[in-house]
């Protein structure tokens, strides 16, 4: 009789929340519970619809005011791009002093709680996922993954639409 060792795929924990996200001015946030400036991002990025701060990230949208499918994937692991449900899809470096965040609406509208992230504070890396930036009676959904992972520079990981292109290089 012989043992061996099998390999079994690693699975990701993912829990997720989905909300009907209000956007105003082609943008909401998300914010950690300890950031001190919600609202200051750096001034350049280099994936176009997301920028980042400290402990918070602008989120920018395809259209000026109305509310958006939105899920927010937290994860153990890196859950892999969702490469052919989705248009547009940037990834950038996060940190979280508390590990716990919000999606903010513009102007202090509503707030809604995100998973605890399942490695407490720390570094995380954002996956965000666009469907639907150019058109706004097309179907639309935005979808942001977060999992914990050291620092690695901002990446374009699929690019399609033009609005995606405009804020590209808008910075």
């Amino acid at each position: 009789m012989s043992v061996g060792l099998s390999r079994l795929p690693v699975m990701s924990i993912v829990y997720t929340v989905n909300v009907e996200l209000g956007v105003d001015y082609s943008q909401a946030y998300l914010v950690d519970e300890k950031c001190e400036s919600p609202l200051d991002f750096e001034a350049s990025s280099d994936v176009g619809i997301i920028l980042p701060g400290e402990g918070t990230a602008q989120l920018i949208f395809g259209f000026q005011y109305g509310t958006a499918p939105f899920t927010v994937a937290v994860a153990d692991s890196d859950p892999g791009p969702d490469l052919d449900g989705y248009e547009d899809i940037v990834e950038i470096a996060f940190d979280s002093p508390s590990g716990r965040l919000t999606l903010e609406e513009w102007g202090d509208a509503r707030s809604h709680p995100v998973p605890p992230l399942t490695a407490g504070p720390g570094a995380y890396r954002l996956r965000y996922h666009v469907l639907g930036m150019d058109e706004e009676e097309m179907e639309m959904h935005y979808l942001l993954q977060i999992w914990p992972e050291a620092y690695r520079e901002p990446v374009v990981v699929k690019s399609t639409t033009e609005y995606f292109r405009y804020w590209l290089n808008a910075w």
